[in-house]
C-alpha cells in the first residue's frame, strides 16, 4: 500500500506540472477510492448470514444494507474508511438483547457493496434513505470517516436520539492534509484538491467553512454525543476526538481508551458495555466502564465538560 501511495503521488506531481486540471482531477478521483476491500472475518459470518440483506441503489452504485430484529427502536451503525458494516458485529449482540433493532451497510467500494469509490454525499444518501425506511434512530454510531459521514447527514435532516462516535473524525480538512501528506502531494496539488472538494461535494457551505466540520454542526444538533478515542490511534489522531468533544461543550462525554488503536477499540469489551449503556440510558444514567479512572484530567475537562479513561486489556479481536 505505500508503495502505491509513493508511485501514485509522484506520477500526480509530475501531471501538475502540466497546464490544466487533469492532476487535480486525478487527485479527486484517488480520494475517493478506498483502494484496499475489507472481507468479513469468519466470526462474523454467522452473525451476518442471519441478517434481512438487500441492496441499495446509491448514485449508479449499490451498497448493501444489513437488518436484524423487528423493526422497532432502530439503531444504525455506520463504518469507516477502508472498514465494512460486519467490522461493528461486537455490538449487535447487546443491541438486540435490549430490545433495538439493528441497521448496518456496506458503502460503496467496501465490503460487498459495488462501485470503486465513495464520498461523503453518498453516506448522506445511505443514512437519509435508511432512515426513510426505518424511521427516526435510537442512535447512530459510527466509527471513524463514518462519524464524520454521520454528523453531516444529521445536520441534513436525518434523526437520532444519541449519537456515538467511536475514531471518530471531526474535520474533513484532516483527513485532506492525511492524503495528501501520504502521497507528498505540491502544494499546488492540494490546492486544487481543496477547490474541487469545496465545487464537487460542499457547494451549500460558505467558503470560510469549507471543507466541512463537525465543529459548524453544535448549533443544529441536539442529541448528547458520546465519543471514544484511542490516545495510541495512528489512523486519526485523538486530537480528533477532542476537538469534537471541544466543540460539543457539555453535550458530549468523552472517553480515552489506551492501546486499542484504531480498529481494536470496537471489539474491545469495556468499550461495548460503555456505547450500549450509553444507547440504553443516555449521559445521566450511563455506567462507568470496567477500569475508568474515577479522575479527570484538568485539560480534557477544561475541553470537553466530562471525560473518563478506559484501561485497555488484551482482546481476541483481531486488527486488519
Amino acid at each position: 500500500m505505500v508503495r502505491t501511495e509513493s508511485l501514485a503521488g509522484a506520477a500526480l506531481n509530475t501531471a501538475s506540472r502540466v497546464p490544466g486540471g487533469l492532476a487535480g482531477a486525478g487527485a479527486c478521483a484517488l480520494f475517493h477510492m478506498p483502494l484496499a476491500r475489507s472481507g468479513m472475518r469468519a466470526t462474523e459470518r454467522e452473525l451476518f448470514a442471519g441478517a434481512d440483506t438487500k441492496r441499495l441503489k446509491i448514485n449508479g452504485k449499490s451498497a448493501v444494507t444489513y437488518r436484524w430484529g423487528n423493526g422497532e427502536r432502530p439503531v444504525l451503525l455506520v463504518h469507516g474508511w477502508q472498514s465494512r458494516g460486519s467490522h461493528l458485529a461486537d455490538f449487535v449482540p447487546g443491541l438486540l438483547s435490549r430490545g433495538y433493532s439493528v441497521i448496518t451497510f456496506d458503502a460503496p467500494g467496501h465490503g460487498d457493496a459495488t462501485g470503486r469509490s465513495t464520498t461523503i454525499l453518498e453516506y448522506c444518501d445511505i443514512l437519509t434513505e435508511l432512515q426513510c425506511q426505518h424511521g427516526e434512530f435510537e442512535a447512530v454510531v459510527a466509527h471513524s470517516l463514518g462519524a464524520l459521514g454521520s454528523l453531516f447527514a444529521l445536520q441534513g435532516g436525518v434523526k437520532t436520539k444519541r449519537i456515538v462516535t467511536i475514531s471518530g473524525v471531526c474535520d474533513f480538512d484532516y483527513l485532506v492534509d492525511e492524503f495528501c501528506s501520504a502521497l507528498k502531494l505540491r502544494h499546488r496539488l492540494k490546492a486544487q484538491l481543496h477547490d474541487r472538494i469545496a465545487k464537487n461535494l460542499f457547494p451549500g457551505i460558505p467558503a470560510d467553512r469549507t471543507p466541512f466540520s463537525a465543529v459548524n454542526t453544535v448549533k443544529d444538533l441536539e442529541p448528547p454525543l458520546l465519543i471514544i478515542h484511542d490516545e495510541d490511534d495512528t489512523r486519526i489522531s485523538v486530537g480528533q476526538g477532542r476537538r469534537l468533544a471541544t466543540a460539543f461543550g457539555d453535550q458530549a462525554r468523552l472517553i480515552i481508551t489506551s492501546g486499542l488503536g484504531h480498529r481494536r477499540i470496537l471489539g474491545d469489551p469495556d468499550v461495548v458495555r460503555a456505547v450500549l449503556d450509553f444507547v440504553e440510558h443516555g449521559p445521566d444514567r450511563q455506567a462507568r466502564p470496567t477500569g475508568a479512572d474515577p479522575g479527570v484530567d484538568a485539560d480534557t475537562a477544561a475541553d470537553a465538560g466530562a471525560a473518563a479513561t478506559l484501561t485497555a486489556r488484551s482482546s481476541a479481536y483481531s486488527v486488519d
